[in-house]
């Protein structure tokens, strides 16, 4: 294929959801996590390929990704982590999805949503253990032992449980340093959780069929969080939750190559400026490669004249500021290129390879927003 694209290998996701699998206690079960378009990846096609291979269930953040899974066919459970408006109660409904509820007046207004339908809306309890996002936060949540009780959100709970028209069908939390070397935050988190479980358990009697709170860093470090439930994200498309984790537990693959082609070609003189604002100016006589790709595509400009991509297997620096739709590149020592040749701007070619990681390291950033935030506008190319 000509052209910028992002070619995603579905063998590959096979493959890590079931190595993820593989280190998962057998007792529980293995959520693929394929919020915000797969983090890039393309959602149904990486949910269906994790459902095949060992996954049970789906995670999403927003509504309108639950729907597009149901319409793709699949009708294994899917939970949504984020916030819908109680007006979409019954689209919840009529997609037989799971809404997350992390407060008690939110609670109320799905319960007589769901009335008014004649129905009924599964849900999950989202518990703040140190995330400090969303949640019912515990009351002893700064306290130093938190043995003694939990009357306010168990109080919540209790009157979240006797509300019509809800069912109750798990209740989690989310590590928020479990990709860390040292692991005593997740530990205190998991404690805290825990014991408000049995807490909740002792004080109404009510134990919720999915516990959870492992994602991907606590699948492959703390195998004691896993639970009824593990939520696999970031390490079901081979990518490490950070380089913290014990990545000799489970090798993974990448899933995402994003690859383009060469539009044009060029001989310049010593002196010759490029791009926007002439902040780069060849040393001596060279050849440029411009490439049909930019910003726009998701490829952050921040790599202007930092960056590289391969080109016949060598790496060619990327010169002069990056445009929205075109990068240029420097390919005086590669004199093999030619027009249409392929450029990888992350993946392997040849004996070469640019990581994900690299490239979030030099923009200091993380590997999740690389891939998440490529453009729609580029194509997924699927390959097995």
């Amino acid at each position: 294929m000509i052209g910028t694209r992002a070619e995603i290998n579905l063998d590959a996701a096979a493959h890590n959801t079931r190595e993820l699998r593989r280190i998962t206690n057998t007792k529980a079960n293995l959520m693929a996590v394929v919020k915000a378009n797969g983090y890039g990846h393309g959602a149904v096609e990486i949910a269906k390929t994790a459902l095949q291979n060992g996954a049970t269930a789906l995670g999403v953040a927003r509504l309108q990704e639950g729907i597009q899974l149901r319409e793709s066919g699949i009708d294994k459970p899917i939970l949504i982590f984020g916030y819908t408006p109680p007006e979409d109660t019954d689209k919840l409904i009529c997609f037989d999805l799971t809404q997350t509820v992390g407060n008690s007046e939110l609670a109320e207004f799905y319960s007589s949503c769901a009335g008014k339908l004649g129905s009924t809306l599964n849900i999950h309890l989202k518990i703040d253990s140190g995330m400090g996002r969303l949640g019912f936060l515990p009351d002893p949540i700064f306290a130093t032992n938190h043995q003694n009780g939990y009357s306010q959100i168990i109080q919540k709970i209790s009157s979240i449980i006797r509300l019509p028209n809800l069912v109750i069908e798990g209740i989690y939390t989310h590590f928020a340093c479990a990709d860390h070397k040292d692991k005593t935050n997740a530990i205190r988190q998991f404690e805290l959780f825990t014991s408000l479980l049995t807490q909740l358990s002792q004080t109404t009697g009510f134990h919720a069929p999915l516990c959870h709170a492992a994602n991907s860093a606590a699948i492959i470090d703390l195998p004691e969080t896993h639970m009824d439930m593990v939520r696999a994200g970031i390490s079901l498309y081979g990518l490490y939750p950070s380089e913290e984790v014990n990545k000799n537990r489970i090798m993974l693959k990448p899933v995402m190559e994003l690859k383009s082609n060469i539009l044009h070609l060029k001989k310049v003189p010593r002196g010759f400026c490029v791009s926007y604002g002439n902040t780069w100016k060849s040393s001596k006589d060279t050849t440029i490669a411009t490439i049909p790709m930019g910003y726009a595509d998701g490829y952050s400009r921040l790599l202007s004249s930092r960056g590289y991509m391969l080109v016949c297997g060598k790496q060619a620096p990327i010169v002069g500021r990056i445009c929205m739709d075109l990068i240029m590149l420097d390919v005086g020592d590669i004199p093999e290129a030619c027009i249409n040749d392929e450029v990888v701007a992350f993946g392997k070619q040849n004996s070469a390879c640019i990581s994900v990681d690299e490239i979030a390291e030099t923009l200091g950033t993380i590997n999740y927003e690389i891939v998440s935030t490529l453009a729609s506008r580029v194509p997924r190319v699927f390959l097995k």
